[in-house]
């Protein structure tokens, strides 16, 4: 059982912390060989063709400041092209992106689910470059010359750009612990970037090479993280461009966050399941490091080894003279209940910002063991219940 304990803390560590404190030194140690590779020229001229593609289902409460925002996006003239498809929008959204002459609007009354949507949009691409967006994320001005600057680079086949949520100083649990996990990720993105590639990308900002895409199942979940890692497994790069940023508010509040993490972990199994080469290590031996430490443990094993290893813990601290585990018991009793304080908090509305951080991660854990249950009991759609953000 000590074995078993020791194995699974140090795998849950691994996962969490582990993994990013050995990228840190990985990339420290690869500069100071190497040095910093310079960053790449904005050469406007040489720019790729690019369409914008904005997937929208009833955002009518976002969909004008959408618009707004991507009529003033920096882009050479005559090689950007708008493309706004809202299948099976049932409020005003297609009538006010049709007032627009400069967007293409693509829109059937039909709803099939997001990635259908996106599949037909881009039988209507033509350009080098395309990058997606959602309709409730804002884009700084030139996140698509950062972006799109690095197709330059043969081997760059797919670019993700930063995720940012906005949260102010009496955010709730669900904003304060979705930025502080988005934080966090944008640093371990930057940092397998800078060792390889990305491992998948997020929705509200990424990019493809228009030759390289490649049409994901109907029923995929996570039909970014699956088109871009489709892309990496056929040898090319996804790279972070921080510096090209979609900003998002939080989910409305806990619950409704817990109901988008539960559909991203199902997801992530789904994922798992179907790129099983990347499990390989002799193709991409870098690529494999990064998709197992990165993703798979989160997706798959080490929610469950945080429960095994409390249960073992607190029968290895019941046995006469075992001092150390006594104390990494109370830590780990410690640890959730302040988790459970967050939860009395957020329920009373009290904003104590260092509580929310072990309630958000045991969200996240739970909503992993729960979309696995998903996953393997109910029949997974494309077609969601969006999950409901802040104004």
């Amino acid at each position: 059982m000590k074995i078993i304990l020791i194995i699974s803390l140090v795998i849950v560590f691994y996962t969490f912390a582990g993994y990013g404190i050995l990228l840190y030194f990985i990339i420290k140690i690869k500069r100071a060989v190497r040095g910093r590779k310079p960053p790449i020229a904005e050469d406007l001229d040489n720019l790729p063709t690019c369409t914008l593609v904005v997937a929208a289902y009833n955002e009518a409460d976002f969909i004008q400041e959408k618009i707004n925002n991507s009529l003033l996006l920096n882009y050479p003239q005559g090689k950007l092209k708008l493309l706004f498809i809202t299948d099976g929008s049932s409020d005003n959204t297609p009538d006010i992106i049709a007032r627009y002459p400069q967007i293409q609007l693509l829109h059937q009354p039909q709803r099939a689910g997001k990635i259908a949507a996106v599949h037909r949009a881009m039988e209507f691409v033509d350009t080098d470059a395309v990058v997606f967006t959602d309709a409730n994320t804002f884009l700084n001005k030139d996140a698509l010359i950062k972006i799109c600057r690095h197709y330059s680079d043969a081997t760059v086949g797919a670019v993700a750009g930063e995720k940012r949520v906005h949260f102010d100083e009496n955010a709730d649990a669900s904003a304060a612990g979705e930025g502080f996990y988005w934080k966090y990720e944008s640093a371990l993105k930057k940092w397998d970037s800078e060792l390889y590639s990305v491992v998948g990308a997020a929705g509200e900002l990424f990019s493809v090479r228009r030759s390289l895409y490649l049409p994901v199942h109907a029923d995929t979940v996570l039909d970014d993280f699956m088109i871009s890692m489709l892309i990496a497994e056929k040898g090319y790069r996804i790279v972070y461009e921080p510096e090209a940023y979609a900003t998002e508010t939080a989910s409305e509040n806990v619950s409704e966050e817990l109901k988008r993490k539960i559909r991203i972990a199902a997801g992530g199994i789904q994922s798992i399941l179907r790129l099983k080469s990347l499990f390989n290590p002799f193709p991409y031996p870098i690529l494999s490091f990064q998709y197992i430490s990165h993703r798979v443990l989160r997706w798959t094993v080490t929610p469950f080894l945080l429960i095994l290893s409390f249960i073992l813990n607190v029968i290895l601290a019941l046995q006469p003279g075992a001092t150390g585990l006594q104390v990494l018991l109370a830590s780990q009793v410690l640890f959730y209940l302040l988790a459970i304080l967050g939860f009395i908090m957020e329920k009373r509305q009290l904003r104590i910002k260092i509580l929310f951080i072990p309630y958000y991660f045991c969200v996240m854990n739970y909503a992993v063991m729960a979309g696995i249950l998903r996953y393997f009991t109910t029949t997974q759609s494309a077609v969601w219940e969006k999950a409901q953000r802040k104004q």
